[in-house]
């Protein structure tokens, strides 16, 4: 039988050097009373402590979510996809203070759903030639986690290598819904996502762990019609009723509750408001005009989930495409930021593992990706530079098989002022050379990979665009006022292939007001008279 307690009770039940699985996506679906409380208690008794942690996507909004285990001692290992919004997390990474593993974001919550079932663990053909490949560094993150044990193996099926990544027993599974009746079946009604719940509550149950669930209210058994039940009862051990919802059970980061996230209402897309014509929206705007009508996109987080999606809006043609988000949601616009995962009047809202099985077995059409760093050979890092340890998130899962990728970045990193006049940009100061190398620090993308499916890869930058050929990395346009040498050569550190038809980027891009794609947004791609 469930048994209801507070969110103390809650966590006496976690025991030293358990394996802890949390759900979540930045702070949607995260019991951040139940998290909060395991650090409270850690501070004040100094239990539980020496915990693995494992979790598929980022947790945390850079102050609440995992950033409450991030104390050394609380815990002696994390198994994550990405860190880029818990800053105290990677810094005990960096600092060899804890053990770390990074995998695909898509390969965590299928692994769940493989565990669940009774499988050894999963194999896939994402990762290869990636940092995840034990052939590179087998998603070890840091010195101190060199010499442990392997988690991911490389075999070969019918002469074909794939990458089996290994089952990790769950002692914990910590999760939230909206609402659970008497007997502990959980609904979620007002979240904005669905997520992996039930896979890893099976995955705990399977080795034979517990599973926690946070929720705003309790209703009267028999309320809920079945198919609204996303947990059963039966698998769950115990309730925590949230104290208070409005901070520790928002729907997302920034929005304690908004109708228009979990589909409860549309809001009209002149409600959204343009955004400023910066060199961000220069990147968003030229990426952009790699799409089609009908096209299924996926928008990754930084500048492609702060543009993309609102370029699409101020264009007037949203309804010629379906934009989606890894964490399982399908049309509408997503958000960026820390409300990254969730969108804006989404068509559907599925589970996190089937949006991951929809990427890696069909592909989208196009995914528009951030990137840190690109090499000569078309190599992406986007895991780990500079004194960051990002982690690759759901990267790695969906740029390997997406029919187009568009990688979306500054061109210099740092300080710098960059301005769009008169329709020309303008260099007044610029950043440092720092994100075109040799060799990218850690490998997230192969380059050599993708030239061996004959996927195509562009490089989208304010000022300049390449490709990914045979030869490597190819420039094959840049902006209205901008000096071939001084502002695009010089400031690589190699000299890329230069496409002999040279172009220069669409004079559309750096005008104020809308590009017009909607007049112009024909089958086949954005086509421009002249």
């Amino acid at each position: 039988m469930v048994k209801f307690v507070s969110s103390e009770e809650a966590v006496n039940l976690i025991q030293d050097g358990m394996t802890t699985a949390t759900v979540g996506f930045t702070l949607m679906g995260v019991a951040e009373e139940i998290l909060s409380e395991i650090e409270r208690s850690f501070l004040q008794k100094g239990s539980p402590k020496s915990l693995t942690l494992l979790h598929a996507a980022g947790q945390s909004d850079t102050k609440n979510g995992l950033e409450h285990f991030a104390h050394e001692g609380l815990l002696k290992r994390i198994i994550g996809s990405h860190w880029g919004f818990a800053p105290q997390i990677s810094r005990l990474i960096q600092d060899n203070k804890i053990e770390a593993y990074a995998l695909p974001q898509g390969r965590i919550v299928n692994l769940y759903k493989a565990m669940g079932g009774g499988a050894p663990g999963l194999l896939s053909p994402i990762g290869l030639n990636t940092f995840v490949d034990p052939r590179v560094e087998g998603g070890k993150m840091n010195l101190r986690t060199q010499n442990c044990e392997n988690l991911v193996e490389l075999l070969e099926v019918n002469k074909r290598p794939y990458l089996f990544y290994k089952a990790i027993p769950v002692d914990i599974a910590i999760m939230r819904g909206t609402t659970a009746d008497e007997n502990g079946n959980i609904t979620m009604e007002e979240e904005a996502v669905k997520l992996e719940a039930l896979s890893a509550a099976l995955t705990a149950r399977r080795f034979g762990g517990m599973v926690i669930v946070q929720v705003k209210r309790v209703a009267k058994r028999g309320s809920f019609h079945p198919k609204e039940i996303i947990v059963p009862g039966i698998f769950v051990d115990a309730v925590v009723v949230v104290k208070s919802p409005e901070n520790h059970h928002r729907q997302t980061a920034g929005t304690v509750f908004d109708p228009s996230y979990n589909g409860d209402i549309k809001t009209p897309e002149a409600s959204f408001q343009s955004i400023p014509l910066n060199i961000r929206k220069v990147i968003g705007r030229r990426a952009i005009q790699e799409v089609k009508p009908g096209a299924i996109i996926n928008l990754g987080t930084g500048i492609p989930g702060d543009t993309v999606g609102h370029i699409g809006a101020e264009e007037g043609i949203l309804n010629d495409l379906v934009l989606t988000v890894e964490s399982g949601t399908i049309g509408g616009i997503p958000e960026g930021g820390t409300d990254f995962g969730i969108a804006r009047n989404p068509e559907a809202i599925i589970n996190h593992m089937d949006q991951f099985d929809f990427y890696t077995g069909c592909g989208v059409d196009v995914t528009f990706m951030g990137a840190a760093e690109v090499d000569k050979e078309g190599n992406v890092n986007a895991s780990k530079f500079g004194s960051r340890v990002a982690g690759c998130g759901g990267f790695i899962d969906i740029t390997q098989m997406a029919k187009k990728v568009v990688f979306c970045l500054s061109f210099t990193v740092g300080r710098s002022d960059i301005n769009v006049e008169d329709g020309r940009l303008k260099i007044k100061k610029d950043g440092l050379p720092k994100k075109f190398l040799p060799r990218v620090n850690q490998i997230s993308f192969s380059g050599e990979f993708a030239n061996q499916r004959s996927q195509r890869v562009l490089y989208v930058t304010e000022r300049a665009v390449f490709e990914l050929t045979s030869e490597g990395l190819t420039l094959t346009e840049i902006a209205p006022g901008v000096d071939l040498y001084h502002d695009v050569l010089e400031k690589m550190q190699f000299k890329p292939r230069i496409n002999p038809h040279l172009k220069q980027m669409s004079s559309e891009i750096f005008q104020q007001g809308p590009m017009g794609l909607n007049t112009e947004f024909t089958y086949g791609g954005i086509v421009r008279e002249g």
